[in-house]
């Protein structure tokens, strides 16, 4: 059996008296796509950046393809591909400009070089337009180019930092697209995302909160394992008002209510129990003066189960 694309164990990192991760252990096995989740802060890049060997974890180590990530970075790196969250290309080049650029830096040249050059220009939807300054491209173009300039080495294994923050949803499914088209071929993506929808198009994602890894599984098994209590989704009038309203007797501890959120225009609450419950939340929502439409009892969605278990983490 191969051995696992990425390798976490006990992998840790301190700055001064500060834990930025805390003993994470998980692998990823190869051409798999594994989101990597977490609040502002939690320590998602902290880790991208120990994979990437850019820093020399405290504790533990991080195997990447082979290699030792922070005794072989030099010789990781033609092996895997990195998108920050942050646009990194040169404005001032052109799209195929900044193609050769990253190409030169992996060593590619030549007809090698023109093939890749080609193909990325097709893969980022601007072949045929000419060759405009990448400024110009819109942001779903950006990121698609970005990511092209990421692989342009076909590297096993690919990091992606909030690859499509700010893009907007078409963008963001077509560039979903791109990366299970990577996986079909083999390589190994890990993502980070704030957007719940994207994590349900991973095949396992991991939770982190403040350093620690609080939960690892596929989209469903985390549904079945993870969440505290039964989700009740409230359809009513004025469900701003709603929410004030229930945070108010959740503060109270008039009704055992563990999480109390907006989803749209509809509630969703987290009870101890649906059936005992859930009357009785109708019944004062009501009281209260609230026309309720109805309180039903639904399977927790990905961001129900992620904020029940980083709330169990502290």
């Amino acid at each position: 059996m191969p051995e696992p694309a990425i390798i976490a164990h006990n992998l840790t990192k301190r700055f001064g008296d500060f834990t930025a991760v805390d003993h994470v252990t998980f692998e990823v096995p190869r051409g798999e796509v594994f989101g990597w989740l977490g609040p502002n802060g939690a320590g998602k890049t902290t880790t991208i950046r120990m994979l990437l060997g850019l820093l020399r974890p405290t504790e533990g180590y991080a195997r990447v393809v082979g290699y030792d990530a922070a005794k072989q970075a030099h010789e990781m790196h033609f092996h895997v591909g990195y998108m920050s969250q942050r646009f990194t290309l040169y404005q001032d080049l052109t799209v195929r400009e900044n193609i050769r650029f990253y190409g030169h830096a992996y060593g590619l040249r030549g007809e090698a070089l023109r093939r890749r050059e080609e193909a990325i220009v097709r893969m980022a939807g601007l072949h045929g337009r000419g060759d405009p300054l990448t400024a110009n491209l819109s942001g779903g173009w950006k990121q698609r180019l970005a990511l092209g300039c990421a692989i342009v080495h076909k590297p096993q294994v690919v990091l992606l930092d909030e690859p499509t923050a700010g893009v907007d949803p078409i963008s963001r499914r077509e560039f979903w697209e791109l990366i299970y088209a990577m996986a079909a071929e083999g390589v190994t993506v890990l993502v980070t995302t704030h957007y719940m929808d994207e994590a349900e198009l991973c095949e396992r994602v991991g939770f982190i909160s403040r350093g620690r890894l609080v939960a690892l599984g596929s989209p469903e098994e985390l549904k079945r394992t993870q969440m505290r209590g039964d989700v009740l989704e409230v359809a009513m009038e004025e469900p701003e008002r709603g929410l004030r309203y229930l945070k108010s007797l959740q503060a109270t501890g008039r009704l055992p209510l563990d999480e109390v959120a907006l989803y749209g225009v509809l509630l969703h609450v987290v009870v101890p129990e649906a059936e005992r419950w859930q009357e009785r939340l109708r019944r004062a929502l009501e009281e209260a003066g609230f026309r309720v439409q109805h309180v039903a009892w639904i399977e927790p969605t990905l961001e129900d189960v992620f904020i029940s278990a980083v709330k169990a983490a502290g």
